[in-house]
């Protein structure tokens, strides 16, 4: 039994490389520094290390041969998922270029509502590291922030130490839309966050209502969605007087139709107040199961995010043509790849096509796929890299014990060779 610490974690998206973790054999036990996300995603135990055909016992080997058979005579695979480290995902990329596959991100539904805007008009955006030492004013909208990562308020809000700012205790947040639902946005002082809630269908009208006045537009309502017209006026106000303001969303929790559009108000909102002559930033989340790690690998590889089919011998991408889903109900495709390294309970979409599944060990099958090879966790089975949620750091992830699981990028490696 040893006790490792400085772990980074692939599985919060915010970089959380401070966990301390009990290694016993194979088992893994979150000692400092969990949450509600890293530690149940490290302690997940391992059940099944040997891969397998129609569900029975085959060798690493068997079950790589017969997955270059069913690839070998496909006119249009789809490999889905994509969630693992840079490595898979540049191995994923190989196969999808010999067989003519799609690729297609587990996430990218929720991702394409800030692709689409950032294509359309582009955006200004911060990072980790900006917001920690300079952020004075916080604005969430339309999300749970804590609930989608416990630990960003420690880390990242509350930290004793910021570079630009005298105490961090006095920084305002405000919520718009969704109530926080613990207490990590209150500061170590006892500083509560402001919190007006309304609908998720309200919105598209709220965040509207809000560039109108930071535009200078006379409004007759005195509320919108139940929210007075003056809050929304004392937002803007709050934003115009920071000296670093940030507009913080996850498109994960914008569940409602073109809900781009609102996070094109957001950046819109973004770009208006730096030409007032005050520092504002966007800050979209995401990252979490290598989503953020997926789209920047097909993007440096590509020129495309993900959603691209390799068809034709080059890369073409549509963001709503080749979604995995869609290829399946309109029989589009004719063989399915399922990558999932993160997550166990993350399975395949019901297909009665053959199907290929390389997976976190646990997983488990209501129909047993064609071939499933159990594949270690990015993090925890071998050492690795993956995209924070801003983008702009690789976190080095650290192999943490041996439970001779293979790794994504070589089982995919060996189907390539073998195709």
């Amino acid at each position: 039994m040893t006790e490792i610490t400085e772990i980074p974690s692939p599985f919060c998206g915010i970089g959380s490389d401070d966990l301390s973790i009990q290694v016993d054999g194979v088992k893994l036990k979150v000692t400092a520094n969990g949450c509600a996300v890293n530690t149940p995603a490290f302690e997940q135990a391992i059940t099944d290390t040997q891969a397998s055909i129609a569900g029975q016992p085959a060798s690493l080997a068997e079950a790589v041969a017969k997955a270059a058979q069913i690839l070998r005579d496909t006119q249009q695979p789809v490999i889905g998922g994509c969630a693992t480290d840079v490595n898979g995902m540049r191995a994923l990329l190989a196969v999808a270029d010999k067989t003519g596959a799609v690729v297609d991100n587990l996430n990218f539904n929720v991702a394409r509502r800030n692709i689409l805007a950032l294509q359309d008009s582009g955006w200004m955006n911060t990072t980790l590291a900006e917001l920690k030492n300079r952020c004075d004013v916080l604005l969430v909208v339309g999300t749970d922030l804590e609930a989608f990562a416990p630990r960003f308020f420690e880390r990242y809000l509350w930290n004793p130490e910021s570079m630009h700012l005298a105490d961090t205790n006095n920084r305002q947040i405000i919520y718009l839309g969704k109530a926080p639902s613990a207490n990590a946005s209150t500061s170590p002082a006892g500083k509560k966050a402001d919190v007006m809630t309304c609908a998720d269908a309200d919105l598209p009208e709220v965040t509207a209502v809000l560039s109108a006045l930071l535009r200078g537009k006379t409004l007759q309502a005195t509320s919108v969605a139940g929210i007075e017209i003056s809050a929304l006026q004392a937002i803007v106000d709050q934003l115009k007087a920071a000296q670093y303001g940030v507009v913080l969303w996850g498109a994960g929790a914008l569940g409602f139709e073109q809900a781009e559009l609102t996070v094109q108000t957001l950046c819109s909102i973004v770009k208006d107040i730096n030409l007032q002559g005050t520092r504002c930033s966007g800050f979209p989340l995401g990252g979490k199961e290598g989503d953020q790690t997926a789209n920047q690998v097909c993007g440096w590889t590509t020129g495309y995010p993900a959603r691209v089919n390799f068809a034709r011998g080059y890369p073409e991408y549509d963001p709503y043509l080749y979604d995995t889903q869609t290829m399946l109900n309109n029989g589009e495709a004719d063989a399915l790849v399922w990558v999932n390294a993160f997550n166990a309970n993350a399975l395949p979409p019901a297909s009665d096509l053959p199907t290929i599944v390389i997976g976190r060990s646990g997983m488990s099958f209501a129909k047993q796929p064609d071939v499933f090879i159990p594949v270690g966790t990015p993090g925890i089975d071998h050492a690795g890299h993956a995209y924070r949620l801003d983008n702009v750091v690789a976190i080095r992830l650290k192999k943490l014990r041996d439970a001779g699981l293979p790794s994504t990028a070589e089982v995919l490696t060996a189907i390539e060779q073998a195709l």
